[in-house]
C-alpha cells in the first residue's frame, strides 16, 4: 500500500553501517536516540570501557536494536565522530552568511564553534580518542574542517577581502593553523574554563585582520 508520508524519510546519507540506514521517520529518531547515548557513553567513559549494552540501556531501546543500525561498537563510535563533525559545521554554518566580510564571518564562526564546544564538551574527548580507536576518521574529521576554512579563504582573495599576495598553498597552510588555534581556543575557554565567546573571538579575529591584511 506505499508508505506514509509522515513517515517517509528524505534521501541522504546515514550514520548507520552500509546497508543499515533507517527507511522511515521513526527509524532516524531511533537512530538519533542511539548516536546521543553513545555520544554520553564514550564521552564518560571512553571507547574500552563503552559497551554496546550500556548504550543500548542508556537510549531505551533493545540490545538487538542497536545491531540493526550498525554493525559493531567500533561501526557506532566511527558513526558518531562524523556525526560530531556534522554538528559542529552545522552550528558554525549559519552564522558565515551573516558577516560583513570573510574575516567578520570568521570571527563569528569561531565564536559559535566556542558556544558548541562549551555545551558538548565531550567532543573533545571523543574527537582525540578516535586518533587511536579510528585514525581514519580521525584525519578526515580535520582534513574536511581545513578544507572547508581553506575555500572560504580562496572565495575572500577572489573578492579582495584579504591579500591577493597569498597563494593557494600559502591559504591551505593557513587554514589548518586558523583550525589548530580554534581548537585550543575552545579547549582553553570553552571546555576548561568559561570566558566570553565574543571576547575570545574578537582577540583572535584582530590577529587575522592584521595577517591576512591587503
Amino acid at each position: 500500500m506505499g508508505v506514509k508520508v509522515e513517515e517517509e524519510v528524505q534521501s541522504a546519507p546515514s550514520a548507520a553501517s552500509d546497508g543499515k540506514a533507517p527507511r522511515t521517520a521513526r527509524g532516524e529518531r531511533t537512530l538519533r536516540k542511539i548516536l546521543d547515548a553513545a555520544r554520553a557513553e564514550f564521552g564518560e567513559r571512553g571507547f574500552a570501557e563503552t559497551s554496546i549494552v550500556g548504550i543500548t540501556q542508556r537510549a531505551g531501546v533493545a540490545l538487538g536494536t542497536f545491531y540493526t543500525y550498525f554493525d559493531s561498537k567500533e561501526a557506532s563510535f566511527q558513526a558518531l565522530v562524523r556525526d560530531m563533525s556534522a554538528q559542529v559545521r552545522d552550528a558554525v554554518g549559519p552564522v558565515l552568511s551573516e558577516g560583513s566580510d570573510a574575516l567578520d564571518s570568521e570571527r563569528r564562526a569561531l565564536e559559535a564553534f566556542l558556544r558548541f564546544a562549551r555545551d558538548h564538551r565531550d567532543i573533545y574527548r571523543i574527537i582525540d580518542e578516535s586518533e587511536f580507536v579510528e585514525p581514519r576518521v580521525y584525519r578526515e574529521h580535520y582534513e574536511t574542517t581545513a578544507t572547508r576554512i581553506a575555500a572560504r579563504l580562496k572565495a575572500a582573495r577572489q573578492k579582495g577581502e584579504i591579500g591577493s599576495d597569498f597563494t593557494d598553498g600559502d591559504l591551505d597552510v593557513l587554514a589548518w593553523a586558523m583550525m589548530g588555534a580554534n581548537v585550543f581556543l575552545g579547549l582553553r575557554f570553552a571546555v576548561w574554563d568559561g570566558a566570553p565567546e565574543a571576547e575570545v573571538a574578537e582577540a583572535m579575529s584582530r590577529v587575522w585582520r592584521r595577517g591576512f591584511g591587503r
